[in-house]
């Protein structure tokens, strides 16, 4: 049987430190994985359970997007993926009785972690205006007062529908529907706080907003330049491709601020060599400087173009735009700008150029540690100019590889959800369905903070995830949700945004992943997209945590129902009842989901077209792949100050934290620490173990604090510092984005640390 969840909130600023490892996964993860899925599924459950995560007759993980081969181990699942299945997965129950003795100010002292492991959700709760808990409610009841909102606005764009990444593509095809049939394309989602900067870029530059690599790419690659990312934590499923690759022959070259255990060396547990010995993946790791890595990758084009033979010029003349301005801006590039930029020596560049000259196929993968600054789009923009070069896109084990973090963060973007649709998807929207799309564009999701916070949104929806944990400028963006008339999260659990809240709010419990989904008698299954465009069905087989639970396709078409009327001739009722019928209207909508049902019924199931990666073909304005040429950007430290990145620990998925130690950093029973390089430390006058409050610097004049973290030495980039979000959110205004894409800066963040007496919870 289960553990019962923690009574307390358990003190998160006393950390134990010990040395960091250098192996990730191995026999230690396989016994951390069973004994937390044990303590929330019971023994019998976890078997059951785990055994069906990303197979092909069961469901996908609620965790990342990393994409799963045709053939498939038993144990298909990560550590992190196993934690993200239990907490859904698990027995433990918030009831009503749950919410009568922990009203709302009670809710709003709680961490996180304890929120979130608390269980799943039960019943639909409603906080009334003025009360002081949530109290129980009908479905009707719900729909009611949602549609009584809705309906009083003076604007459709007084409301904002935000999605969460883990949402399906039936759902999120219907959530679109809805908001537009409604008159409001006011859809920010989770990508724009993380690849909002890649689909920037990579539209611009090769005309289609995805990666144009799949894993069997990966597996032939030569060369495989991962940057910004850190998979041991965040997709750990890849170093199994990097291992492949590296069986093959491939080299890897990591660029990041940190040493991540994951890229050093993999301890495969599906391997007896991989538990005994493990594969030492890095071949070369650049310790960057936060945010060098646009000058880095500048640096590596300049000297390219100056190594006879090295340009593929067939590709170059035959298939790009923008050669001629980009390589004299590159030709212009820097030695001692790019070392000083980057931190690095010149022989560590020579050696990674040396690489990238002997690779005939060439992959750069990236996440946020590439994404989440003023220039990040410049810097992709970047990359692609590096790989044009070589011809590595559209050729078998080259390409752009952008890692998704959410499970169908991508999915969702391709069934509609997005700010600013394109004419053509509105075209065939309205022409499906007989409505008129509107065509102005709508608000992101730093646009739906500034709007609620000066009064020109009232309604927030949320499907799925934690909108005040995962957004930043802390007491901001809580200030603006609190001036709300209603906020509505359809969620499984409890999270921080629930204590958040409107003037009246709602929780709407739903259906995950793991659940048994029936809808008139008929089990139903939805589908999902991985991070490389391929398309497959998700199945649930738990028995739900509760009967009054609806999944989240039938909330959506409910909603519509009780919105929208009889003036809405669009079959909601159809669409809950059998969701084949949502699929057979997204094939006619969405490019590539031609013949949708009859081809998800092939096991393992299909991938999306991809004219960059399978034809050369790039439909980008010009017509061809666009080379760039912008001026390099690094952030700039004044005396005294380091640059700051936030990050995961290594028991933490996005906003959800399930334990509070990071295994692979030596950290252990806490989350406010600060990692300072010990030669910053010590200029710096920061003690191992010493108190500090952190404050960040910006532009505004506004002061920023971060109060009580713990200082930990540790071997970062030199000027530069780590700490987790979502504490540090706080430090991040919002207004500090990516110039284009609007994504939040939350990578670099030039902070001071004031000595604190005494840490703060």
């Amino acid at each position: 049987m289960a553990t019962e969840p923690p009574s307390g909130d358990p003190v998160q600023d006393a950390p134990q430190v010990r040395p960091a490892r250098h192996a990730a996964a191995g026999l230690t993860a396989v016994a951390h994985t069973l004994r937390v899925a044990q303590q929330q599924m019971g023994v019998r459950r976890t078997a059951r359970t785990l055994l069906k995560v990303n197979q092909k007759d069961g469901f996908d993980c609620p965790g990342c997007a990393w994409p799963e081969g045709d053939e498939r181990h038993t144990a298909e699942f990560c550590e992190n993926g196993a934690k993200a299945v239990a907490e859904e997965a698990t027995l433990r129950r918030v009831t009503p009785d749950f919410f009568a003795a922990h009203p709302l100010p009670d809710l709003a002292t709680r961490s996180g972690y304890w929120l979130g492991q608390q269980g799943r959700l039960t019943h639909p709760m409603y906080l009334p205006e003025g009360a002081d808990r949530y109290e129980a409610v009908t479905w009707e009841r719900a729909f009611e007062i949602i549609a009584g909102e809705l309906t009083a606005l003076a604007s459709p764009d007084e409301a904002l529908f935000y999605t969460s990444g883990r949402t399906s593509n039936e759902a999120a095809f219907l959530l679109q529907l809805f908001a537009r049939e409604f008159g409001t394309n006011n859809l920010p989602d989770c990508s724009n706080m993380c690849h909002e900067s890649s689909g920037s870029a990579l539209t611009e530059t090769i005309g289609v907003g995805k990666g144009s690599v799949s894993l069997e790419d990966l597996h032939q690659a030569d060369l495989i330049i991962v940057a910004g990312q850190n998979p041991g934590t965040n997709h750990p499923r890849m170093l199994s491709a990097l291992e492949k690759a590296k069986t093959s022959g491939a080299k890897i070259i990591s660029v990041n601020p940190l040493p991540e255990a994951g890229l050093e060396r993999f301890k495969n547990p599906q391997t007896a060599r991989g538990l005994l010995r493990g594969t030492a993946l890095t071949d070369l790791f650049l310790q960057i400087r936060i945010g060098g890595d646009q000058a880095l990758f500048r640096l590596l084009n300049k000297l390219i173009l100056e190594t006879d033979g090295a340009v593929d010029t067939a590709f170059v003349t035959a298939h790009t735009h923008g050669y001629d301005a980009f390589a004299e801006t590159a030709r212009a590039a820097d030695w001692d700008e790019t070392l000083t930029a980057t931190g690095l020596d010149r022989e560590a560049v020579e050696q990674a150029l040396a690489m990238i000259l002997a690779s005939e196929r060439t992959i750069v993968c990236w996440a946020m540690g590439l994404t989440q600054h003023k220039h990040s789009v410049a810097t992709i923009r970047e990359v692609v100019n590096f790989l044009l070069l070589r011809g590595n896109i559209g050729r078998p084990g080259a390409g752009v590889c952008p890692v998704r973090g959410h499970s169908n963060v991508q999915g969702d973007r391709t069934m509609g959800i997005f700010e600013r649709p394109s004419a053509a998807f509105l075209d065939a929207l309205d022409k499906e369905f007989g409505i008129t799309s509107p065509r102005h564009h709508g608000y992101d999701v730093v646009r739906s903070i500034q709007a609620l916070r000066d009064g020109d949104a009232k309604v927030f929806f949320a499907m799925g995830g934690n909108f005040v944990a995962a957004t930043p400028d802390t007491a901001v963006t809580e200030a603006a949700m609190r001036r709300a008339r209603l906020t509505v999260h359809v969620s499984t659990k409890l999270n921080r945004s629930h204590a958040v809240t409107g003037t009246r709010a709602l929780i709407l419990p739903t259906l995950g992943r793991t659940d048994k989904d029936l809808q008139d008698g008929r089990k139903q299954f939805v589908t999902v997209e991985d991070s490389m465009g391929q398309v497959h069905s998700s199945r649930g087989n738990l028995t739900p945590a509760g009967p009054h639970l609806l999944s989240e396709p039938a909330i959506v078409a409910r909603l519509a129902r009780s919105v929208l009327g009889p003036r809405s001739t669009t079959p909601w009722e159809d669409f809950e009842k059998d969701y084949a019928t949502i699929r057979d209207r997204i094939s006619r909508v969405v490019p590539g989901f031609e013949d949708f049902n009859t081809r998800i019924a092939h096991p393992g199931g299909f991938s999306l077209p991809h004219a960059p990666r399978d034809e050369r073909r790039f439909p980008t304005a010009t017509g061809k792949a666009n080379f760039t040429a912008a001026p390099v950007e690094h952030p700039h430290l004044p005396e005294g100050r380091l640059l700051l990145q936030t990050l995961r620990s290594h028991d933490q998925y996005n906003t959800t934290v399930y334990g509070l130690d990071d295994r692979y950093r030596g950290i252990k029973g806490g989350r406010r620490i600060v990692m300072v390089n010990p030669d910053d430390a010590r200029r710096l006058g920061l003690a191992d173990g010493s108190c500090t409050d952190l404050v960040s610097e910006w532009k505004d004049g506004v002061e920023r604090r971060a109060p009580g973290f713990r200082v930990v030495h540790y071997p970062t980039a030199r000027g530069c510092a780590a700490a987790y979000y979502p504490e540090t959110n706080v430090l991040v205004p919002l207004d500090a984005t990516a110039d284009t894409s609007n994504t939040p800066a939350s990578k670099s963040v030039v902070v001071r640390f004031e000595r604190a007496e005494t840490p703060t919870p």
